[in-house]
Parts: structure tokens; sequence; C-alpha cells
């Protein structure tokens, strides 16, 4: 588990950094491992949102199902950000019912080429994708998959042949094309879905969604999540 080094964005103009965190109550939330765009944005955004409620962000990077399951059971005090419909699976999740960003999952290509107008028209191929994505694994039940922890190793297997083709995030798996240098890999389009992710909190702090949602409705009128959101590169 890191934390990462993004606390001068939010506090920007107030206390210093170090003493924001022992000054306010510490939000511990989960998330997928790995140098994630959509992460950084929904990072950004949160720790911004918690700040106006006087509260401090930390995001512990967890593999995919425990982080989860750390959400769910309380052993974290929420969830990042996952698609709508969450808490239907793990009960004891909250949304904080204003999106942070949409989430495009794309087919990411090295050399096969098909015509993409269904889940079903993966069902020939190996896919792999990062273990933890819910929407990935609801709609390839039943055909041939590579779970893994991260993108870099789901990338890493098709390069080596070992799957066919990888399904993600179109600003994750661009983001690790670039930061590998990898040569050939295409997305395939189109887009095999697109949605708005949300905030989840553990129901012990369930009494904090009203304030969330309303200081995250100030951020979209005063253009703060815009702003954030242009300054991620790949997003």
């Amino acid at each position: 588990m890191r934390r990462r080094a993004v606390l001068g964005f939010a506090l920007s103009g107030l206390l210093p950094a170090w003493v924001a965190a022992q000054a306010f109550p510490v939000m511990n939330v989960s998330t997928l491992m790995g140098d994630d765009p959509a992460a950084t944005v929904s990072e950004l955004v949160l720790r911004e949102a918690y700040r106006r409620i006087g509260r401090t962000l930390v995001v512990h990077q967890l593999p995919g199902e425990r982080s989860l399951m750390y959400a769910n059971d309380g052993k974290m005090d929420g969830e990042l950000y996952r698609k709508l419909g969450l808490d239907r699976d793990y009960p004891n999740l909250v949304i904080v019912p204003v999106p942070l960003l949409t989430f495009e999952l794309v087919i990411f290509s090295r050399g096969t080429s098909f015509i993409v107008n269904s889940w079903e028209s993966l069902r020939p191929y190996t896919l792999g994708f990062v273990r933890g994505n819910k929407i990935a694994q609801e709609n390839t039940r039943g055909m041939k998959v590579e779970q893994v922890p991260t993108m870099h190793q789901a990338f890493e297997k098709l390069m080596m042949g070992r799957t066919d083709l990888v399904l993600g995030h179109r600003a994750s798996g661009m983001a690790v094309v670039r930061s590998q240098k990898l040569e050939g890999v295409t997305v395939l389009e189109p887009p095999l879905a697109s949605f708005p992710v949300y905030h989840y909190l553990n129901k012990k702090h369930e009494a904090l969604v009203p304030e969330l949602t309303r200081v995250l409705k100030q951020m979209q009128a005063d253009r703060t999540i815009e702003r954030i959101q242009k300054s991620i590169p790949g997003n």
C-alpha cells in the first residue's frame, strides 16, 4: 500500500499538507493497484471534497477484490471509485451520487482485428484484464480470460502473446502503452461500455453522504472537477 503525493493540489493556499493531515480526521479509502489516470482524477477530486468538509483523504492501493472486500467489511472507510449499482453486491457500501468522471471500457489489441459489435464478439479470443474489473468479469463469463493484479501485467501478457486482447479503461491503458513504449498496440472501436463512476462509503460513514454530495455539486458548478480532469494527461 502506498499514498500518492498529491496533497499539494487539494491543500493549496491552506495549512501545510503535513499540518492538515494531522489536524483533520482521516478517511482511508481503497482502490485498485496501479498507476491509473482515472484513479488519480478521482483521488484529486475527492481529496478536495474531503478538505471542504474538514477531513483528509488517504488512498490505499490493494488487489482488486480485496479493495472491495475491505471497503465493504469496514476495514477501509470506502472505495475510491466504482460503477453505479455496486451496492447490490456489496450491501455495506453507500454511493455518493455525484459522478467523478466517465469511465470508457475499450479493447486493446496487438495485431488482432475484428468488428466489435457486442461482448459476444470477444468469445473467440483470450482476454486479459485487471482482477476486480466487475463489468469485464460479468460480461465475459464462460470466455477465456486471464485476470491479473495490474494493467502493466495485462499488457505484459499481451506483448508475450499469452492473451489476444486487453480490456480496460482507455486512459489507464494508454498510460501504460506510453510509459512502457509498447509498439503495435491499438484500440479497437467502438468502446465496449461508457459509464460514470462514483465514490462509495462504508455505511458507518453514511452521515457524510449529504455533505459530500453538496460539496461535489459545488465543485461541478465552480468547474473544479473539470479543471482536475483536464490537468491529468490522457484523461
